[in-house]
């Protein structure tokens, strides 16, 4: 029996182990999908010595950049924006080698088609790691205009949550949240922005898709905006890693 799996440093989050179970038995496919937390990225090499039968990973915060050290390759689209979240381990009888994709970018493109007039509007990112990257390629490639926000900044091209202002807001129709902050268990926190000056011109996507409304969607939803969370997302993507872990 195959074997696929999930790396991150804590999963009780993850709905993927469940999905792809799910998957698994409803098409009748012989593999099983599993969870391993590792404490830090520096264990990935004995993940893999310890489980021989795995074939492909997905991977999830904090590991995302963090991971490409570790791989002979990396497909184009992650290499141009910095981020694995998908291992194809291929095997061979001379050696093993991990291939990075990051089909973040595909799961991403599928939720941003969900809008409507997105072209016609900028947007602030929420978060600078390894998920915000696939979500600064996927803006660049349709063309929208973004600002990063970070908890803090020296860079001149990003604002930081403590100086956020009105005009910030009000000038930024689509706002996205590419940060963990709200995601479960920590259901009761939100990115620190300026909640009351959204209106309902107002596009906000969590990319968090547990829970399926997060205190970021809910206090957009308040203010009559269109909300969008990650569970469309997280099935694009993880389609995307299945056909890459069979295609090869």
């Amino acid at each position: 029996m195959d074997l696929y799996g999930l790396i991150g440093k804590q999963l009780s989050h993850s709905w993927s182990e469940k999905y792809f179970s799910a998957k698994f038995k409803k098409e009748r496919i012989d593999a099983s999908y599993k969870l391993f937390t590792l404490p830090e990225i520096e264990l990935l090499p004995s993940l893999l010595q310890n489980n021989p039968r795995l074939k492909g990973l997905n991977v999830t915060i904090p590991y995302k950049r963090d991971v490409l050290s570790y791989l002979d390759r990396i497909e184009k689209e992650a290499r141009l924006c910095n981020a694995v979240n998908t291992i194809l381990i291929k095997k061979n009888r001379i050696k093993t080698e991990l291939i990075g994709f990051n089909t973040d970018i595909a799961g991403f493109s599928a939720t941003i088609d969900q809008c409507a007039n997105i072209k016609s509007i900028s947007a602030l990112i929420l978060g600078t790691g390894g998920a915000s990257k696939s979500v600064q390629y996927v803006l660049r490639s349709k063309g929208i205009g973004f600002t990063l926000v970070s908890r803090e900044t020296k860079k001149m091209d990003q604002l930081s949550y403590d100086t956020l202002m009105r005009d910030d807001i009000t000038n930024n129709l689509l706002i996205i949240n590419a940060s963990p902050v709200g995601m479960f268990p920590e259901i009761a926190a939100a990115p620190s922005i300026p909640f009351d000056y959204l209106t309902k011109e107002h596009i906000l996507i969590d990319l968090i898709y547990n829970p399926e409304k997060t205190l970021f969607l809910q206090k957009g939803e308040e203010k009559g905006a269109k909300i969008f969370n990650g569970l469309k997302m997280l099935q694009i993507q993880a389609e995307a890693s299945w056909k890459i872990w069979n295609k090869y």
